[in-house]
């Protein structure tokens, strides 16, 4: 079952993960993307939007769950991860001790969650944590669809009218 983290439930754990998995589910909650979108992102992948002040970060279908493109939105909290990881490695984003992270859910996040009281928590609902909050936040489906990178129940209409940067 989907278990989104209240703020004091997200506070814990985040204190009880070590930094390089606590920024890669900085990344996640705030941005809805799934665990291999977090491990696998690439610094090739980001685009900055000089109008907007920031950047976005665009994952190759291949790459993607759906198969589609995906555009990962930064909020202010995805932003500092994303600053945090900066420099750290040429090719990842997340990595450590200079490797990239094949998964987050290892030994680390296990002994993280039972420190933290949260022994059923998995990676996944940091996905639903998103969720939750955009929908508590009033953001209509057809915006969180396109944040979380959902594919299904795209009408026609909603693919020829693609979602504005600036709204997300």
């Amino acid at each position: 079952k989907p278990y989104p983290l209240t703020w004091e439930e997200q506070s814990l754990l985040f204190s009880e993960l070590p930094e390089h998995l606590r920024l890669m589910a900085l990344f996640k909650v705030n941005t809805g993307c799934r665990e291999q979108e977090v491990c696998g992102l690439k610094w090739e992948w980001e685009h900055t939007l000089p109008d907007l002040d920031t950047s976005i970060f665009v994952a190759p279908s291949k790459f993607v769950k759906n198969r589609e493109r995906r555009i990962i939105v930064l909020n202010d909290e995805a932003k500092k991860a994303i600053e945090q990881a900066r420099d750290k490695h040429p090719v990842y984003v997340f990595t450590y001790k200079n490797h990239r992270i094949q998964r987050m859910n290892g030994n680390a996040w296990r002994k993280a969650r039972n420190r933290a009281g949260l022994p059923l928590v998995r990676v996944h609902d940091l996905k639903h944590t998103w969720g939750y909050r955009l929908r508590f936040a009033n953001v209509p489906e057809e915006d969180r669809r396109d944040l979380l990178g959902h594919k299904s129940g795209k009408s026609m209409t909603t693919y020829y009218s693609a979602a504005d940067f600036k709204r997300l």
